[in-house]
């Protein structure tokens, strides 16, 4: 599919609430129909995946299908859940590593080259005759500034107005006493608090575990956003009313692999033509929809007098452990996002921008409950976009679904259970006696059930015993190390292993510190992977979406600036102690004169209060404060060196040769012997020094 152009996403364009009948009918007909058209051809390709998906989590819940059939002589039904295991440990450790820090794994930097916006930027105090504010060297040092750019041709974004009227010039000040700033880092920063501040305030930590728990188990974990959503906040007035504070924010939230309904001929989101989410809403919610901008409220209430109309879809039943009702008392809402041709838009009456009147089709978002639209907008993202994002657990090129942890140990699961169920049912039979009875030496009409004390009647007849016992052989001990071997196959294919989510009774080098540490390694690798796909197809693409939502929506000056986003899943992998010693030894190599200019050490120690999972913005200063404390502390060096006084042998003030004890007249130096000599008398053997 061709890529959109960027004015595909102009402002929101709604169709208004209609009264007119012809106009309604033309709704069902025409809207209506495109989306129930295409969410029934994305619904049938996905069956597919759908009966894929019942198995797995028939394998997490420990439920046999119908498809298993057991045979008379199976009395055993146990179902040894491994699968869930498995999917629980994956899970565990991919939350572990994203959110090890505390915080979303995301962070904005300026571009190696920021267009926009200057990088380096520095001023010399001294050499503009101001006071010096730098602890280090004086005016007049004899130390050069570069040629540089002049104030006026610098894009100092969120510090224009801070810095004006001094002389910036580009790059890194070379003098001891220039104040060097970075715009294009500010500004990346600035934006970085932002997006974290609204995450925090959408719950995403939340939300990404939910869709971190169907990665493993169904293939694919579904993220949305972000949307603009009116949010509620507490408040009182001074009197002690509850006047509570409604703004609007960006929201990320998750979506069930069950409830998306993709484009079936497209590998990736971005090659979608659309996407299809189904909603079960109940009369609030439905009812709530008519406070979010564009939705039509004549139509919402013809919907809902119209009453509830959900249909159940086959697989509900088992989601729901095959929970029996009489019905549903839900609404089945379709929210459709992708292309429309420009021949529908314009039947529709939706206006259009001029500059967009040529195009043959654009982007909408098309609401639809009970046969009947509900809401009918253009696609309002700039760049235009869908607001959905699939994160595969293991990379399927073919499909836009991945395969997950429970698909790939499916068969294993399988050999574990029969495996068990034959070792359990040979328990039995060779834990008691079969017995054989000869019924002509017993008195006929006896009860032949076993139990503690019971007694057989004999009467005469041929000679010899009348009940004969007889062993079963025990050989569960053979199918419990075949139940091992599947277990192990299931590590296999599964690559996560036992020992990794806490097995007892490794062997060999993993008995031993430092060979557990190497097999901890190498199970590391599986999750990188997974990992890489949360960076790849997530954090990335939704950092992206929340800079643009940003830029679109709470457009900021203070936060403009070629940045981009970058996702940090992968470098949490990397211990934090690991991380934070070597973060340290860089640092140290600053303490060489040499070496010092060329260090980035503000960046550098926000990264080490990173690696101790401390607040970098709470526990460090920014350039000003820096500044003042660094101020702060050259006047309490110079007070105490005043009252200390000169130290012994130190050159004094009034002593403008630098040897000492003042001001020192013309005149030759005493030789040893003379009068007036107090050095040290050479020894008549040594050769004097060189």
């Amino acid at each position: 599919m061709a890529e959109p152009t960027q004015e595909l996403s102009s402002e929101s364009i709604a169709l208004d609430d209609v009264s007119d009948a012809v106009d309604e009918k033309l709704y069902v007909s025409s809207l209506v129909s495109l989306v129930q058209e295409r969410f029934v051809k994305a619904e049938t390709s996905r069956r597919q995946y759908e009966q894929q998906w019942l198995q797995n989590y028939r394998n997490y819940r420990g439920v046999y299908s119908d498809a298993v059939k057991f045979t008379e002589a199976e009395k055993s039904r146990v179902f040894i859940k491994v699968t869930k295991t498995k999917v629980l440990a994956a899970y565990g450790q991919i939350t572990d590593v994203l959110f090890s820090a505390g915080r979303f794994p995301l962070s904005v930097d300026p571009t190696v080259l920021p267009e926009g916006i200057s990088g380096d930027v520095h001023y010399d105090p001294a050499a503009e005759g101001e006071e010096d504010s730098s602890p280090y060297g004086f005016a007049g040092d004899g130390n050069e500034l570069p040629a540089g750019a002049t104030e006026s041709s610098l894009m100092l974004g969120p510090l224009e107005e801070k810095l004006e009227g001094k002389d910036m010039k580009e790059g890194m000040g070379s003098s001891p006493t220039s104040v060097n700033y970075n715009p294009a880092m500010l500004a990346a920063k600035r934006m970085e608090k932002k997006i974290h501040d609204q995450l925090d305030e959408s719950e995403a930590t939340k939300q990404l575990r939910s869709a971190a728990f169907e990665m493993p188990l169904f293939g694919t974990g579904i993220m949305k956003g972000p949307m603009a959503v009116d949010k509620e906040y507490p408040n009182w007035d001074k009197e002690g009313n509850y006047i509570p504070v409604t703004k609007t924010v960006p929201k990320v939230s998750y979506v069930s692999v069950w409830d998306w309904y993709p484009d079936p001929d497209a590998a990736s989101v971005s090659d979608c033509q659309y996407s299809i989410q189904r909603h079960k809403m109940n009369r609030s919610q439905i009812r709530e929809l008519k406070r979010r901008p564009f939705f039509r409220k004549d139509v919402i209430e013809a919907v809902i007098t119209q009453g509830e109309g959900y249909v159940k879809k086959y697989w509900e039943d088992d989601l729901q452990d095959y929970q029996v009702d009489s019905g549903v008392d839900r609404f089945e809402v379709l929210e459709y996002w992708g292309v429309m041709d420009m021949k529908t838009i314009e039947e529709h009456d939706i206006e259009v921008p001029e500059e967009l009147e040529s195009a043959d089709e654009l982007q909408v978002n098309i609401w639809v409950c009970n046969d009947r639209v509900i809401r009918s907008v253009l696609n309002p993202f700039k760049p235009v976009r869908l607001p959905y994002y699939a994160v595969p657990y293991e990379h399927n090129p073919y499909s836009i679904f991945g395969i997950g942890l429970a698909e790939n140990m499916d068969d294993t699961q399988t050999l574990m259970n029969g495996f068990m169920r034959m070792a359990v049912d040979n328990a039995v039979l060779s834990g008691n006696l079969i017995f054989e009875v000869d019924e002509t030496n017993l008195v006929p009409g006896q009860d032949m059930q076993l139990y503690p004390g019971k007694v057989f009647r004999r009467q005469g007849g041929a000679p010899g015993q009348a009940l004969f016992g007889t062993k079963y052989p025990n050989v569960s001990g053979e199918n419990l190390q075949l139940f091992d071997k599947a277990r192990q196959l299931a590590d296999e294919s599964t690559g996560l292993p036992s020992f990794s989510h806490g097995q007892t009774g490794v062997t060999g080098v993993g008995r031993t510190s430092s060979g557990i540490s190497m097999l901890m390694n190498a199970a590391a690798g599986g999750i990188k992977t997974v990992i890489k796909n949360i960076d790849d197809y997530l954090l990335g693409p939704m950092g992206k979406s929340f800079f643009h939502f940003n830029m679109q929506f709470n457009f900021d000056e203070n936060m403009m600036g070629d940045l981009e986003v970058k996702a940090r899943g992968t470098e949490s992998l990397m211990a934090n102690e690991v991380r934070s010693q070597r973060l340290l030894q860089f640092l140290q190599v600053g303490a060489n004169p040499a070496l010092a200019p060329w260090m980035k050490s503000q960046y550098i120690i926000r990264e080490i209060a990173k690696s101790m999972e401390l607040d970098p913005d709470k526990v460090t200063n920014n350039v000003e404060e820096a500044q003042a404390q660094a101020m702060i502390m050259q006047k309490q060096q110079a007070e105490a060196q005043a009252q200390a006084g000169p130290a012994e042998g130190a050159p004094q003030p009034s002593d403008p040769t630098g040897a000492g004890n003042g001001n020192i007249g013309m005149g030759q130096v005493p030789t040893p012997g003379e009068e007036g000599f107090s050095g040290n008398e050479p020894a008549p053997t040594e050769a004097p020094m060189q």
